[in-house]
């Protein structure tokens, strides 16, 4: 890539990833980018793994210097997604992503009905017990599977089963959403890089810009409130959706 695409990426990575740190959904402008600079399909997901890691990692630290995240519990729901992030990546090297891609649209449909009639519950949260359990943990192995197979849009459905499953409001979801992101990306992203899918070139660029908009969402995410990241969220849902069905 000559040096304006590699700016332009620049530019797409911190765009991204205020919008996946905020909500979700970032991996919906950055694939189409890398394809659209000439890059093959299977070697833009494998490479935009490395921004979202980047930007994750950026969020997580920040969260944690602001004493938003729930670490333990992260951590723990951490096991099952990387199990199934694992399985995902490797599914994603073998298997077309299209028809796969049009379910997911299809259940953002669904969660954007979800986000319009229950929003009470998205910013004030649930009592819900600490301690995970089985249904829970197996809950969280699909998001891993998910985010493993394809990452789009998978920040949006960790934050539906933060908040719906685990009781926490948007911004303590937020907080535990960057954690598993980062955890369960380093897997797929070896996988990702054995399989030699990854420019490292781009994946360094978007990377740059990724950190910074990772910094930048968690920020707006803090300072703002579950009232703001329920309103990106939204617009993230509808417009995740519609790319995924109407499709490239």
């Amino acid at each position: 890539m000559d040096g304006p695409s590699l700016a332009l990426l620049a530019g797409v990575g911190l765009v991204a990833g205020t919008v996946n740190t905020v909500a979700g959904g970032g991996s919906l402008i950055t694939l189409p980018a890398l394809i659209l600079l000439g890059m093959p399909a299977s070697m833009a997901n494998g490479t935009n793994r490395v921004g979202v890691m980047v930007q994750s990692l950026a969020a997580t630290v920040r969260f944690q210097r602001e004493g938003a995240l729930e670490t333990r519990r992260g951590l723990v729901l951490l096991v099952p997604a990387c199990a199934g992030s694992i399985l995902g990546a490797w599914g994603s090297t073998l298997l077309p992503d299209l028809a796969f891609q049009r379910v997911i649209g299809v259940a953002m449909i669904v969660m954007l009905a979800v986000l319009w009639v229950r929003p009470k519950r998205w910013l004030e949260g649930a009592d819900v017990p600490a301690r995970p359990t089985p249904a829970r943990l197996l809950a969280f192995f699909g998001l891993g599977l998910y985010g493993g197979f394809l990452q789009a849009g998978v920040g949006v459905f960790l934050l539906a089963g933060l908040v719906l499953i685990e009781g926490l409001d948007l911004v303590g979801a937020n907080g535990v959403k960057v954690l598993l992101v980062f955890g369960f990306t380093l897997p797929a992203m070896a996988l990702f890089w054995a399989a030699d899918l990854i420019d490292w070139v781009p994946a360094m660029v978007l990377a740059a810009g990724s950190w910074v908009g990772g910094w930048l969402g968690t920020r707006l995410t803090l300072s703002w409130g579950p009232g703001f990241v329920r309103v990106v969220l939204l617009v993230v849902v509808l417009a995740s959706a519609g790319k995924l069905l109407v499709g490239p």
